[in-house]
């Protein structure tokens, strides 16, 4: 994503990163906010984790590729005006990120936005996943102005299908497709496709 970098990223006082500029979302039990500097640490703790990235079609971050994870989320917000958002509880503690991309890659359904989450894994299973996508699509919704929402995943992805299930969202079979930035032969290169339009 491009767009201005925002002064100083995740470090010192930056302009956009780590401030409380930008959308907030708030439900039941979650706050879905801009990236800070103390988010970084719980993130790569997260990224480093094998079956936490074994859905995401990717190794294990290095701690350099999730910051660099955090940054890219925060040009999202500059140039975009949506992107992932840091996921916290209420106590503060950070679980992860959700919210909306635009899909940057090439396929018969782009130009999309796809709404996306990805969780520390001992935060799954407590619908968490579902409660902060279903704020993000409504921001998209609401907020954008989008008329369709898109979501993806490997296949065999059950946990990630079943959100998009809980989230209203119906399969395009005839959209599924080979996402490009997964090597030919990778079995997680084909990915199924779920659609959303707006109520």
């Amino acid at each position: 994503m491009g767009g201005r970098a925002g002064g100083q990223g995740l470090s010192g006082r930056p302009a956009g990163p780590g401030t409380d500029d930008g959308p907030e979302l708030r439900t039941e039990r979650l706050v879905l906010r801009r990236w800070r500097p103390s988010h970084l640490d719980p993130l790569a703790e997260m990224h480093a984790d094998p079956e936490v990235m074994a859905t995401l079609s990717a190794a294990p971050f290095l701690r350099e590729e999730s910051d660099r994870f955090a940054r890219h989320q925060e040009l999202g917000f500059e140039h975009f005006g949506h992107s992932m958002w840091a996921v916290e509880l209420a106590s503060g503690e950070l679980i992860g990120a959700a919210g909306l991309t635009a899909v940057i890659f090439e396929a018969p359904f782009t130009p999309a936005v796809d709404v996306g989450w990805r969780l520390a894994r001992h935060h799954w299973g407590h619908g968490y996943a579902t409660e902060a996508a279903r704020a993000a699509v409504g921001y998209g919704f609401d907020v954008l102005g989008l008329d369709e929402i898109v979501a993806f995943t490997s296949v065999g992805n059950g946990r990630s299908e079943a959100v998009m299930l809980r989230l209203g969202m119906t399969r395009d079979r005839a959209g599924d497709f080979d996402h490009p930035n997964v090597a030919v032969g990778d079995p997680l290169r084909p990915h199924i496709l779920y659609r959303l339009r707006r109520p």
